[in-house]
Formats: C-alpha cells, structure tokens, sequence
C-alpha cells in the first residue's frame, strides 16, 4: 500500500516506535505493570503542561471530547455556572457539552476568526458571581487561531475562578504552562500534536481541586473525574477497562517528546510551519488570519476563487496527502487547512509543497 501523508489536524502521522508500541504483549490491566504504565505516562503528561508538584494528571480513554466533557461534567454543583468564550467550532463544542447536561452559563460568544474581547469577558466575569469557572479553547482548531489564555487566566486569578483550557490541539504543539496560566483544568489527547493515537485522551488538573470532587457531582458514570482521579490516587487505576494498548502508544509518544524535548518540538512545528506558509503564499494564496494570531500546527487557507474545494481536496488525496476542507462557514468560503502535526518534518513540508502546486 502506498503511504498517505496526514497534512490534517488528526489523527496524525506517527513515529514508527508509537506504531510497533501497539504490538506490545498483553498485559491485564488491574496488574502492577499497568499501575507502573499509569504512572509514568501521567508523570510525563504532567512535563508536557509544565506542571508542578499541584497538579494531578488522569487518562481516558475516549476522544479529546471525551477528556472535555469528563471535567464539564464533573465539577459543579446545582446553582453554579460556566463562563464560556468561544470563537469556533470547538468552542461551541463545550456550548454542546453544557447544553447537555443543562449547565448553566454566561456566553461569550464572538465571531469564528475574531480575537475574543478581554473587555466584553470581564464585564461578564464581573457580573454574575455565580460563575464558577471559565472555559475556552486554547487552539481553536477550526480557524487555526491561538486564543489569548494568558490574559483570561490572568482574569481567572483576578477574579477569584477556576479555568478549564481545551488544549486538545494545542498540548506539544503550543507552550503551555498551566501554573503561569493559571489553567486549572488543561486536557488533551494522543492523536494530535504529541504523535500517538485517538483514544487516549487526558486531563491535568490542580490536586487540592480534584480532591474536592466527589463521584455524585459527576452527572457522567464513566467520564466522572471524581471516579478517575480516586482510581489514580489509589493505585495509579482507571475506575474502568481503558484501552491498554493505547497507553502504551501513548507513553512512547511522550518518551519521544522529552528525548527531543519539548521546546525542540515545539520549534520543529514553527519551522514546518514557516516552510508550508511561505511556499504557499508564493503559491498566491491568500490566509484566513495574519501570521502572528496562528498557531504553529494549522494553517487555514482560501483556495483561488473559481476552484472547487472537493475536487481540490479529492487531488490532493490521489496524490497522497490529505488536507482538511473548512469548518461551518468557511466552507463556503472555500477555506481548507494544513497541518503539520506530528511525524511531519521540513522535507515532507516541501514535497507537499510540490503537490499542492500541482493540484490547485
């Protein structure tokens, strides 16, 4: 079989280490070995968000929606309320999360490909003090713009809130540090820009709030957080079967990461980046938000107007790469994505190059 280069934002191209990892002998997953797999993977979760001796890391095994849910579903009692800020499709992804457990909220909701407005956010912070915690989207995927976290955790801490961050598309990818941040509640997954798999998703949260929860506050059976981190304090558990295999695929990810080191990553990314921005804007193609508001994984990019974004994007994949059509309204604007996350580096960057140009 031919190989398909993953120029989208998951899943992702991977290390052939994470692949044979998979392959791993069978262990039981209430065993010794598995708690020593726990907990490893989780110490090096924990590196990944810069986190101190406060912060708890936990594993699910689900999606990146999986981990967002496991906190929002989690973590309040009758009466409190989320602020949320959203400005994309994953925004209104944790709208759909407390939409469904009929959790309250502020909105905060701007234009997809618009800043959020700091001042809009602590007006409404400032009035309703039964909000709780703020919530929003570290990489909001979809227009690949990087949200301002710093300034609304400096807000949280202001204020006197918790802050739940979806660094699903961000974690390995952004520099996070959830003790600057202020971040209280930061989750991931595998299969983006750490370079393991889809499935195995995490939270990494404060202890002493973790230590406040308690499995009925939990609306969820499964994605309790409560549930998970008394496993994970216990015995290095999960309170359910996880997807073992994913665990494995998983901690090597990571292990390859810190080899690296993160830093290093992070800079391989921006690199990609650069090379993919540059070729294409000789290409004459024109990008959704200015350079400096991107993130180093995702590029959002408009096709020349005429093109056809199926028959661009159906191309692309005969010629062995395959890129993301846009979101909501950037479909119709004719906007696909390119990422370079994961097992991507500057030469693939320069063939894919190559073929876009043949294929626009």
């Amino acid at each position: 079989m031919s190989k398909t280069f993953l120029f989208s934002p998951g899943p992702v191209m991977v290390g052939e280490n994470v692949r044979q990892s998979l392959t791993h002998y069978d262990i039981c997953h209430r065993s010794p070995e598995f708690e020593e797999l726990y907990k490893d993977t989780t110490d090096k979760i924990n590196k990944l968000f810069k986190a101190d001796d406060s912060y708890r890391s936990v594993i699910i095994s689900g999606s990146g929606t999986a981990a967002n849910e496991t906190v929002l579903a989690s973590i309040f009692k009758d009466g409190e309320k989320a602020l949320l800020i959203r400005n994309g499709e994953f925004g209104n992804r944790l709208k759909q999360i407390l939409d469904q457990y009929k959790i309250g909220y502020v909105d905060c909701s701007f234009e997809w490909g618009k800043l959020p407005d700091l001042d809009a956010v602590e007006k409404a912070l400032a009035a309703d003090k039964a909000v709780k915690v703020i919530c929003m989207v570290f990489h909001e995927t979809s227009s690949c713009m990087i949200n301002p976290v710093k300034a609304v955790g400096d807000l949280a801490d202001k204020y006197g809130k918790m802050f739940m961050v979806d660094c699903v598309s961000a974690a390995a990818g952004q520099d996070i540090d959830v003790v600057d941040m202020h971040i209280t509640f930061a989750t991931s997954v595998g299969g983006k820009c750490v370079g393991a798999y889809p499935g195995s998703a995490y939270v990494c949260a404060r202890e002493n709030v973790l230590k406040t929860l308690t499995p009925e506050m939990g609306r969820n059976v499964y994605l309790n957080l409560a549930r998970h981190y008394q496993a994970a304090a216990k015995n290095n558990q999960t309170p359910n079967t996880p997807n073992v295999n994913l665990f494995w695929a998983l901690n090597t990810a990571l292990t390859n990461i810190l080899d690296e080191g993160l830093d290093n990553q992070i800079a391989r990314y921006k690199e990609c980046a650069r090379v993919l921005r540059d070729g294409m804007k000789e290409l004459g193609l024109k990008f959704l938000l200015p350079e400096e508001q991107m993130s180093n994984t995702v590029t959002s990019v408009f096709l020349p107007e005429g093109d056809d974004l199926e028959e661009f994007i159906a191309k692309m994949s005969d010629a062995g790469y395959t890129v993301y059509a846009g979101k909501g309204i950037f479909y119709d604007m004719g906007m696909f994505q390119v990422a370079n996350m994961g097992e991507i580096y500057t030469d693939d960057c320069k063939e894919f190059l190559k073929a876009l140009e043949k294929c626009l």
